[in-house]
């Protein structure tokens, strides 16, 4: 059985939105499917700050959404006087670090929140959020082709298409906002990410949008020579390294190999250097991989495993391909060196 919590707030300090219907609309999908009994809808409302991991902790959801208000900051919650309080970025992914091991999906239904959705999909696999300001029309039919799909048992990437066709169906501008980032690894399926449209058309007035937005405003060995530094009781070792030439290298050779060597290290934080790889294969699988998201989604993977007992040993089969991968990245990821004690020659 999938538990489905579905978190809501509208602190007094901000505007209107119609959440109650959009919480009826998705229970009365479940409801009258004939898969009903695969779910178990949660409801919150008035959620505040301090309710976000109680709740996590106390009904162990499968699906969390949330419903409300939303920033480029963060998402909007209530504070103990019902006033608007914003929950980081940086905090919401620690937060879903915690529970990755029983969360599937994270929906946002809310304005700005696909950097709320990029920074949790560091740990959680399928992920939904909304490129820019979205109405209260366009995000409630959202909602229902979702949980349509889903109440069909239809996988993640068919309930977000089809959330985007409810929207589309409707004849609401906004089917271009909501954007997933799903791994391919756990669900079989390809990640879709909708384009932010231009300017002229991020402004759709509220009249065509059809009420409130749900948005606020705020105010092996290493080739090259040791450099030896240290006083006379104590030596630092590094290899200076000589970056091969990026038309030599095979991404994704390199990157299977650093893969397999740090896939034989003991470590708690085996999923999250696992969600890390994976990340950076689903950008080397685009027409054109943005450098930049996978020296990221690196980065994160060697620092997850420095912290294991045996990478110390793992060093010298790491040093040859971790090179060339910076050689394929480029000059402003020099810096992955020092994960395996290189450095690049002044």
């Amino acid at each position: 059985m999938k538990k489905i919590l579905i978190l809501s707030a509208n602190p007094e300090n901000t505007s209107n939105l119609r959440l109650d219907e959009e919480i009826r609309e998705i229970k009365n999908i479940i409801q009258l499917s004939l898969n009903r009994d695969e779910f178990l809808i949660i409801t919150e409302s008035a959620v505040r700050v301090d309710d976000l991991t109680r709740f996590l902790s106390h009904h162990q959801p499968t699906i969390v959404h949330f419903s409300g208000h939303g920033a480029t900051d963060g998402l909007a919650l209530e504070d103990n006087f019902g006033q608007m309080q914003l929950v980081s970025t940086q905090a919401l992914a620690k937060l879903f670090d915690l529970f990755q091991s029983q969360v599937e999906c994270v929906l946002l239904n809310a304005c700005y929140s696909k950097e709320q959705a990029t920074a949790i999909h560091q740990h959680i696999d399928c992920v939904v959020g909304m490129n820019q300001a979205i109405g209260d029309r366009a995000a409630i039919k959202f909602s229902i082709g979702f949980y349509t799909a889903l109440a069909a048992l239809r996988n993640y990437e068919d309930c977000f298409q089809m959330g985007c066709t409810a929207i589309d169906l409707q004849g609401i501008p906004e089917s271009l906002i909501p954007a997933i980032k799903i791994r391919r690894r756990r669900y079989q399926t390809a990640q879709v990410t909708n384009s932010v449209k231009s300017d002229k058309d991020d402004r759709i007035s509220n009249k065509n949008k059809g009420g409130q937005n749900r948005s606020v405003s705020i105010g092996g060995n290493a080739a090259g020579s040791a450099i030896i530094t240290g006083d006379s009781s104590t030596a630092n070792i590094n290899f200076q390294q000589v970056i091969p030439t990026p038309a030599g290298v095979n991404i994704q050779v390199e990157l299977n190999a650093l893969r397999e060597i740090l896939a034989k290290l003991e470590t708690s934080d085996r999923r999250k250097i696992d969600n890390a790889f994976a990340d950076a294969q689903e950008e080397l699988n685009k027409p054109q991989p943005d450098k930049d998201e996978v020296g990221d989604a690196l980065n994160r993977a060697l620092k997850y495993a420095q912290k294991a007992e045996g990478f110390a040993d793992a060093i010298a089969h790491l040093q040859p391909h971790l090179a060339k991968t910076t050689a394929w990245l480029g000059d402003n990821r020099h810096e992955l060196l020092s994960f395996v004690n290189l450095t690049i020659p002044n």
